[in-house]
């Protein structure tokens, strides 16, 4: 049997090419491919969250997946409805509806996810940057800041409950162009319609493809790849026409009269000539022979960038409303789908402020200006003010009680994700130094919290926790830090702060799909060795799990069973065990050992 990553080499070389896929539905009975799929699932967190039943990845076996696949080659798989949750969404916007899938079906939306992936991710536009390999939304920042220079209106799109409104029907007609085998399709289809549970009340889902699915991303993109098209070889090529911009003749009027005032050796007034010169732009923006149409997406949300008037931005946005409805039955948020101005207004996309920066003063040493017309990245002020009122009450900042139960390394661990997981994001940002004031208000509450936990003053927490790190920039910079020290270990330090605000180009945040390398991850090997890393049986293997370390140190424990000291000792959250050491842990009881020990 051919392993996964031979499988998927000739189904990437195939989309490539463009040729359609046949015999899919017999690649489902490879076991190479669920196990390459547990190897990618098994670290995410989401792994030990139940769906609308009470399996998880702990008790994965090499038999549930030959039970998956004997379902499948008997065609008696049905797929579970997923549990719905409701998330809060930014700024207080209400919520948002997630799907969370059982673990059988996670695996084989998993498996199917790696297969579309191979085929489409070729075909995909370059403009497409989410839920992509090697692409994320620094990627598609990056993109408009480099290549957007001089755009005058900025068109910011936004599908209205895209993920709910999917038309099940066109999904899967567009696989159908290019996957000739009916079982897979239907199978598909089956997992779009199969309906979730909320408040234990099944709802069927007749459109959309439901959020937090692991195969939603794929199918969203494969949904939207022919608006890519339709933008990319009807709407730009429509608004793109002329090389050059031509010259303005008020600006070369003024060169041409300081040429000759310098031919004739006159310098008097020279100088203010330049000064309204520079006023000037050296070539006619408005020039209706020149147009640009530049285009991004990101999941549902894209923008265009136009060189053009603000009527044919109009009719631009009109064209994308009319041509989503007739075509994939899809409508633009009245909302959220603006026309800015790029120099005296802001556009948002992906929580960046987007707008063309125009500096006439500003020269650089050959006394030119090169900054009109550059695209300027900003963090937004109300996303810093946002922020900030979460350690805030009344105006004021506060401590947090639900974390004085914790350690000092936890507290100071808690609040260094949290900010640096925002300065990380914004670091394209010019003006990231305005992050300076969330800092002050996040290290104000860390102290406050630190000094309500040991009935203290922030004085003192200062005074205790106080000290200076390198950056990897040789650039020593003031934070917080708590130790644990350890006997005979290196002590477990957390710090808070120590990250340089400073803008960084070519900053790139890990935000990006995991991509798959490593052909045999090393619980893979383990779990196909198939014994007991307890008693040595090799009968019922299967993987126990937990969600994180720390769940080996329960509070009230006397003393560690040997399953604890091995996870411990390896530092790892899996353990492959049979499945009677497997009940024995779960239930408490002391697990059997080898005959050697």
């Amino acid at each position: 049997m051919r392993n996964a990553e031979t499988i998927l080499a000739v189904i990437r070389e195939r989309g490539r090419q463009g040729l359609p896929l046949e015999r899919v539905y017999r690649l489902l009975f490879n076991r190479d491919l669920y196990l390459r799929a547990y190897a990618r699932l098994y670290p995410n967190k989401g792994a030990m969250t139940r769906g609308s039943t009470d399996e998880t990845v702990d008790g994965m076996s090499l038999a549930k997946i030959d039970t998956l696949i004997d379902a499948l080659r008997h065609e008696r798989h049905r797929w579970t409805p997923v549990r719905r949750v409701h998330i809060p969404k930014p700024r207080g916007k209400g919520t948002r509806p997630l799907g969370i899938p059982s673990w059988s079906d996670k695996l084989l939306q998993e498996v199917l996810r790696s297969i579309l992936e191979a085929y489409y991710e070729p075909q995909f536009s370059a403009r497409a940057h989410g839920f992509r390999p090697n692409r994320g939304c620094h990627t598609a920042l990056s993109e408009i800041q480099q290549t957007w220079t001089g755009t005058r209106w900025f068109i910011e799109g936004d599908i209205a409950k895209y993920f709910d409104t999917i038309n099940h029907d066109k999904l899967i007609a567009m696989l159908g162009e290019h996957i000739h085998d009916g079982r897979v399709l239907r199978l598909l289809r089956e997992l779009l319609a199969a309906g979730y549970m909320e408040d234990w009340k099944h709802h069927k889902t007749l459109s959309g493809a439901p959020q937090g699915g692991i195969i939603s991303p794929i199918l969203s993109n494969i949904y939207l790849h022919r608006f890519d098209q339709w933008v990319e070889t009807i709407l730009i090529p429509a608004h793109t026409r002329g090389k050059l911009r031509r010259r303005n003749p008020a600006y070369h009027s003024y060169t041409n009269r300081l040429y000759e005032m310098r031919k004739k050796g006159i310098s008097q007034g020279a100088r203010e000539l330049i000064k309204q010169r520079r006023k000037l732009p050296a070539l006619d923006t408005r020039d209706p022979n020149y147009r640009r149409l530049r285009y991004i997406r990101y999941a549902d949300d894209f923008m265009l960038g136009l060189i053009g008037t603000h009527d044919e931005a109009e009719d631009i946005k009109r064209q994308i409303a009319a041509w989503l409805h007739d075509n994939l039955d899809l409508t633009l948020s009245a909302e959220k789908t603006l026309i800015t101005h790029s120099t005296t207004q802001t556009a948002r996309f992906l929580g960046y402020a987007i707008s063309v920066m125009h500096i006439d003063d500003k020269l650089d040493r050959r006394k030119r200006r090169t900054n009109n017309g550059s695209i300027t990245l900003r963090v937004p002020a109300d996303v810093i003010e946002g922020k900030c009122r979460r350690y805030m009450r009344k105006g004021k900042v506060m401590h947090r009680p639900q974390m004085l139960a914790d350690s000092d390394h936890t507290i100071v661990t808690h609040y260094q994700h949290e900010y640096r997981g925002l300065v990380q994001y914004y670091l394209l940002a010019q003006n990231v130094g305005w992050l300076n004031r969330l800092h002050w208000v996040m290290r104000l509450s860390l102290l406050k919290t630190l000094a309500a936990k040991h009935r203290s003053t922030v004085g003192r927490m200062l005074q205790r926790h106080a000290t200076t790190t390198l950056t990897e920039t040789g650039e020593r910079l003031v934070c917080l830090e708590a130790r644990v020290e350890r006997e005979g270990r290196p002590p477990l330090i957390a710090r808070f702060g120590g990250i340089p605000l400073r803008h960084q180009p070519t900053a790139t945040l890990d935000d990006r799909p995991f991509t798959y390398n490593n052909p045999r991850v090393e619980l893979i090997t383990r779990l196909q060795s198939g014994t007991c890393e307890l008693c040595g049986s090799t009968e019922n293997i299967e993987v126990h799990h937990i969600r994180k370390l720390a769940d080996l140190d329960k509070q009230g424990r006397k003393e560690k069973p040997a399953w604890v000291k091995r996870m411990a000792a390896r530092r790892r959250k899996t353990l492959v065990v049979c499945r009677t050491c497997h009940e024995a842990i779960h239930a408490g009881r002391p697990t059997r050992q080898r005959n050697a020990e």
